[in-house]
């Protein structure tokens, strides 16, 4: 971690305010565990590890193919960096309300507001804590994002299309629904059965030689030459 999230960890994590409104036996309780908390802080995980991403978000049943698997990693990549782009925003504000904060205190100091200055000192240490949160979700964020863009790499192997996503999906589709379809038993309910076969049948019904899928139209037609 670098030095300057390292501080603001610190920072946060002051047990000062915390121990101070606790019983005495809970203070005490919090304080032999203060590095344990500390580490705990740093290590705990926030998303999803690079074996969850590629055994349970990628798992075979689901993405069958590296088409499939490459197309997914572009939507989870895509989703984690709005996130991101979303959490900057509330960085910026959280810095705003910060000197909004250190202003109001100046204020509160000069007409020796004793009461406001405590309120503004927990809405400070508020602001802090909500910061240092922020900033280590970002970071988990931009390593997930990395880890997607390694795990597209692996997948993009030049045979399949990686510019449109829908150049697969008609195969892909079928390979997965099939598995859905064999993962049926007598204790299916009609709706398993429907969504499963129903989505099965019609690819299978439009699904071209090329991996592309028939117009609705075309298949009418070859319906009506066929009888």
């Amino acid at each position: 971690m670098e030095n300057n999230e390292r501080r603001d960890l610190t920072i946060s994590e002051d047990l000062h305010h915390i121990l101070n409104v606790l019983k005495p036996q809970d203070a005490e309780a919090v304080l032999i565990l203060k590095e344990e908390l500390a580490d705990n802080w740093n290590k705990k995980q926030i998303f999803r590890t690079e074996t969850e991403m590629r055994i349970s978000v990628l798992n075979d049943a689901v993405h069958p193919t590296p088409a499939s698997k490459y197309w997914q990693s572009v939507r989870e990549m895509g989703a984690h960096f709005d996130a991101l782009m979303g959490l900057t925003f509330h960085l910026r504000r959280n810095e705003l309300k910060r000197l909004q904060l250190e202003k109001e205190l100046k204020k509160a100091d000069y007409e020796e507001d004793n009461l406001k200055r405590l309120e503004l000192e927990i809405d400070m240490d508020e602001n802090l804590y909500e910061k240092a949160g922020m900033v280590q979700t970002a970071h988990d964020r931009v390593r997930e994002i990395q880890t997607w863009s390694k795990i597209k790499g692996e997948l993009n192997d030049g045979s399949f299309d990686s510019q449109n996503v829908n150049n697969h999906q008609a195969q892909s589709y079928r390979l997965t629904l099939q598995n859905r379809v064999s993962a049926l038993n007598e204790k299916s309910d009609s709706s398993e059965v429907i969504n499963a076969l129903g989505p099965l049948q019609t690819v299978e019904r439009l699904l071209k030689e090329d991996g592309g899928l028939l117009t609705f139209d075309d298949a009418r037609k070859q319906l009506t030459q066929g009888q």
